[in-house]
């Protein structure tokens, strides 16, 4: 019996098996280029606390070149955008891999500045890839299977992710460092080629009407300040976002650096938050329509909370030991799934059905800029250098961070808890691949809404355009 739909098995999803299998392979990618390998493999090379919080954020920040790179879509189309978007991007997996061929028993400094270098291209490449994905997707699929092929997507890519972290805990374990990194990258490259031939089968589809990017400029100001529930619960997304962002990068470092643990043992961690991650989604699926998604917020917040207490106490020796900070990491996992479901669910309900790609827009562009400065910050007052000059991290500094995780969330808790929702009224929550296990896909889907090409029509006039 074949895992991925057949012409037999499901015939209505079948032509769009294609697809599915990107999801799968792209996921073998991600967790490695952009995940915990990318962070181990930065403190290696003698990485500090802020290089590492800047790597991680790439994503993040440059989620606007999506914005900009839907001016391309008028003269290539989504297919070509994203194929071109996708297949560079894999060009500069060749450069870690060759870092780790180099195996340097001391990293210089201009290693972790090509690394460094490397994941930021790769990011800019992705966000154009990502401009176009998600809406091809969307116009491709006929509406009665869209559901089921985005179920479907989570799903396999959930396999592929936690594949490939499980993969990634055993060649650490079992390889040195740079042999299991030299394999890890050379199976994101393979993940990355696959990935991109997948979606080659795809077919095309015409440009559906988008946001005009002046729109936004014009309607931006009024969303953000004036008073709504979508601008209450908006900034307390910002919020959430802040403090959360930077827990996963920091965590494997510290384990790394200060705590003196196995790459191997830190992706077991990785793991584990990833089952919490799993074990929550399934908890949570046949519940958030009754129950509503304000209750989900704050359970939310209480996992984070819990586990900036552990972390606390962690941290100044009262607990320890590998099966207490394996708890945290699914504690984590517990929170963000959890968090992403609720505001899939949220959402909605406080952006208007007219606008609802506009007020979209805007919630997840704030999200990931907002989010993504908060690890270089923190590095910066993070950073530390130990003996021998060898980077750190400062473990009195690392309390006081994440004691302000729990002033914060315990804030949030009170602001959440007053937050007004309708749960008699159904509205379809917003549906977007992965987003669950892969949140850097519903941050694509948010900003990729938008036309920039529209801004050059409308603010210009036509002769002058024509020059």
């Amino acid at each position: 019996m074949s895992l991925f739909p057949t012409a037999k098995s499901d015939p209505e999803l079948a032509p769009y098996r294609a697809g599915l299998l990107f999801g799968f392979f792209n996921a073998l990618t991600w967790q490695i280029a952009i995940g915990t390998p990318m962070v181990l493999f930065a403190e290696r090379l003698g990485a500090s606390s802020f290089q590492v919080g800047l790597a991680y954020s790439f994503v993040f920040l440059l989620t606007p070149v999506q914005v900009a790179a839907t001016a391309l879509l008028p003269h290539f189309g989504f297919k070509r955008v994203t194929l071109g978007g996708w297949g560079i991007r894999s060009f500069f997996l060749a450069l870690p891999v060759w870092l780790a061929l180099l195996a340097p028993e001391t990293g210089q400094p201009w290693m972790v500045a090509t690394l460094v270098w490397s994941v930021f291209f790769f990011c800019f490449f992705r966000s154009i890839g990502a401009s176009a994905l998600t809406t091809w997707l969307m116009g491709l699929l006929p509406t009665r299977v869209q559901g089921r092929y985005f179920a479907s997507d989570q799903f396999f890519s959930g396999i592929g992710g936690v594949g490939a972290l499980i993969a990634c805990a055993g060649l650490f374990a079992w390889l040195p460092i740079y042999s299991a990194l030299l394999v890890q990258y050379v199976i994101a490259l393979l993940g990355s080629t696959l990935s991109y031939f997948s979606l080659k089968r795809l077919p095309d589809i015409a440009r559906p009407p988008s946001v005009s990017l002046s729109s936004v400029l014009r309607d931006t100001p009024r969303l953000l300040f004036a008073p709504s529930d979508y601008r209450g619960y908006l900034w307390l997304a910002v919020w959430y976002a802040v403090i959360t962002t930077p827990i996963p990068p920091f965590a494997a470092y510290y384990l790394k650096v200060g705590g003196n643990l196995t790459p191997g043992r830190i992706m077991q961690f990785e793991v584990l938050r990833y089952c919490g991650v799993i074990v929550g989604a399934w908890l949570i699926r046949r519940r958030i329509d009754v129950v509503g998604a304000r209750a989900f917020f704050l359970i939310s917040l209480g996992f984070i909370a819990a586990s900036a207490v552990l972390w606390g106490l962690f941290l100044r020796e009262i607990i320890g030991g590998a099966l207490v900070m394996g708890g945290i990491y699914f504690i984590i996992g517990l929170g963000a799934v959890c968090w992403n479901i609720a505001n899939l669910h949220y959402l909605p309900k406080v952006s208007p059905e007219g606008e609802r790609a506009l007020y979209i827009s805007i919630h997840g562009a704030a999200i990931a800029c907002f989010g993504g400065c908060t690890p270089i910050l923190w590095g910066l007052v993070l950073k530390s250098t130990g003996p021998a000059g060898v980077p750190g991290i400062n473990v009195d500094l690392f309390q006081v961070f994440f004691a302000s995780v729990l002033v914060c969330c315990c804030v949030l808790s009170v602001l959440f808890a007053r937050l007004r929702e309708d749960t008699k009224t159904h509205v379809d929550p917003i549906i977007i691949g992965n987003a669950v296990l892969n949140p850097f896909r519903a941050a694509s889907y948010f900003v990729n809404l938008i036309d920039a090409k529209n801004l050059v029509r409308e603010v210009m006039p036509p002769q002058i355009e024509k020059k």
